[in-house]
């Protein structure tokens, strides 16, 4: 049985599928007057200060209570919220992330440049990258920020370009983020992710990074206990020196997961893409994630699925849909990695000054399109977060990528679930961005469904159910929508079966999104509360018109419950 009910949260959205959280014993706790008055206020209380998470938030830890706990504690957290100086308070829970990998011409030294296939092989099957080197563009003045394990900050392939001041080791909460060395060499990810960004070229070494003269910084934050203050932190760390922070990580792709920022981490990036580079908004490239052997929807992740992340799919070497590859009407557009056995893998870096041919996954992707994002920049220093997001959409490439489902939207551009818009292509985007007019400012129109349902109506046999809501784009009042970027659908739905349910979103210009195909790995009866499932398919549309939303669940029978309700953001 499934039941809609009214969508009243428009904007945060917060939801772990978990059966058991173990609580640290630290808090997130919101202090206005500097980090002297937080010392203060952890003093009174029996608290130690760990650190600054951001501005006017700071980490207590009580050492009187067990560091993993399966019960919270709520005592703790009233005695802080009891002190006037305290504006809100979050206990820390572990939150499992996990790493997202999969199991030509210019005379390089580096040996490893013939083997790099997607970088040099022309002839419109790669990103078009060389015209940029060849002009001087190269990455030079734009940091990037990897989040992950840690990076080889003295790799020979990465110690010219690394940057100290974008780098600390959240984990250990100390300045170096060295990865922690181990016999099965577990934490080289970051290492990986670093060297596609900015290894050097011409050194006669390994590889060459998309922007190999930018500056590369990591945090070590995966390497221990991950906590919405630790994502916060890390999602914040430096936000006027970084430009660009890469993330190949998130919730669990195991096609059951429902999860998303928290928080703190969830302010981080409101305040990243309105604060961050000095009010121009800082990059956030997010993996979409390789949950696709096990039938996952990126649109279940709430990092991938945010407006404020570029999220960055994958395509084989022959430009099919990787095995690993999840579907969903968020991704933004896609760069080369891994697939087949019989296919090319991606050139990096590798932990103890090693090189590696094997770097796989949407993992691979991410900082491919963190790179090209550095060299555009290096191009056109004063693009918006919005600015970049439209340049993806207007130059990315479907050309070369095979998958069944593109279709047009009612601006001629292709899109496709697998692959966004498409293949990232370099010389077009630097060439658009030369030439681009900064954008308005964002508006954003929320409209709100209020239906007709009547208590216990059955709907068809086949648990199909159909909305409308017709729109006017907020015409005659500030928030006027003239043309479409994001569009939000937040929608609260129960279930006793959560991976029966799809649902669709047809635009008035007859666009039509699969916010959620079936994933037949979640039995959960937990449904959906105020999930914001997102779709970039609309892009450059008219908001006016009707809108349609369909939900369908299997064999199951879908009643409405009083209110049937829908939310939209433009």
């Amino acid at each position: 049985m499934i039941i809609c009910y009214l969508a009243t949260t428009l904007w945060f959205v917060y939801f772990i599928e978990s059966t058991k959280k173990v609580y640290t014993n630290q808090w997130a706790v919101q202090i206005e007057g500097g980090i002297a008055e937080a010392k203060n206020v952890a003093q009174r209380h029996g608290f130690e200060l760990v650190n600054e998470i951001m501005p006017d938030f700071y980490l207590l830890r009580n050492k009187r209570i067990s560091k993993r706990s399966l019960v919270s504690s709520d005592s703790y957290a009233n005695k802080l919220l009891s002190d006037a100086q305290v504006e809100w308070v979050e206990q820390q829970v572990v939150l499992k992330r996990v790493k997202r990998s999969s199991g030509g011409g210019l005379g390089f030294s580096d040996p490893k440049w013939p083997r790099m296939w997607y970088l040099n092989r022309g002839n419109g099957l790669d990103m078009n990258i060389i015209p940029a080197w060849r002009s001087g563009i190269t990455g030079k003045g734009v940091v990037v920020c990897i989040l992950d394990d840690g990076i080889e900050k003295d790799h020979p392939d990465i110690r010219k370009n690394y940057d100290p001041e974008a780098s600390y080791d959240v984990n250990d909460q100390d300045p170096d983020p060295q990865p922690r060395y181990e016999y099965s060499n577990e934490n080289r990810h970051g290492t990986r992710c670093a060297g596609e960004v900015a290894a050097e070229a011409n050194n006669n070494i390994c590889s060459i990074g998309v922007a190999y003269e930018a500056r590369i910084g990591g945090i070590r934050m995966l390497d221990g206990d991950v906590t919405d203050a630790v994502e916060a932190q890390s999602l914040s760390w430096k936000r006027q020196h970084i430009s660009i922070y890469s993330s190949s990580w998130g919730p669990d792709d195991d096609g059951v997961t429902v999860d998303g920022p928290a928080p703190l981490a969830w302010r981080a990036l409101v305040e990243g893409i309105t604060l961050g580079r000095r009010s121009l908004g800082s990059i956030f490239i997010w993996a979409s994630g390789n949950g696709g052997n096990n039938s996952d929807s990126c649109n279940c992740d709430g990092y991938t699925n945010s407006i404020y992340t570029l999220s960055i799919s994958s395509a084989t070497e022959f430009g099919d849909v990787p095995w690993y590859s999840e579907a969903c009407s968020s991704t933004l557009a896609t760069t080369y990695s891994s697939g087949s056995g019989t296919e090319r893998q991606i050139v990096t870096t590798d932990l103890r000054r090693g090189c590696t041919e094997g770097h796989t996954g949407t993992s691979a992707s991410a900082p491919i399109a963190a790179g090209i994002c550095a060299l555009v920049l290096q191009a056109s220093p004063y693009l918006t977060w919005r600015d970049m997001q439209n340049i993806v959409v207007l130059t990315s490439r479907p050309e070369s990528l095979n998958a069944n489902d593109w279709t047009k939207n009612a601006l001629g551009r292709k899109v496709s679930h697998h692959f966004g818009y498409g293949l990232l292509d370099v010389a077009a985007m630097i060439n658009l961005a030369q030439n681009w007019t900064t954008l308005p400012p964002q508006r954003q129109c929320h409209l709100t469904y209020v239906g007709n349902g009547i208590p216990g109506r059955g709907a068809p046999v086949f648990g199909r159910l159909e909305l409308e809501l017709l729109s006017e784009g907020c015409r005659g009042t500030p928030n006027k929508v003239s043309y479409l970027e994001h569009v939000q659908a937040i929608i609260t739905l129960s279930t006793s079966n959560r991976g029966e349910v799809q649902i669709f979103l047809t635009s008035p210009s007859g666009t039509k999104s699969t916010l959620l195909s079936q994933r037949p790995k979640d039995t959960s009866a937990e449904g959906f509360t105020n999930w914001a499932f997102m779709t970039t398919h609309c892009w450059g549309e008219s908001s006016t018109g009707t809108w349609k939303l369909e939900v369908t669940a299997g064999s199951s029978i879908c009643k409405l419950g009083g209110f049937c309700g829908q939310a939209f953001i433009f």
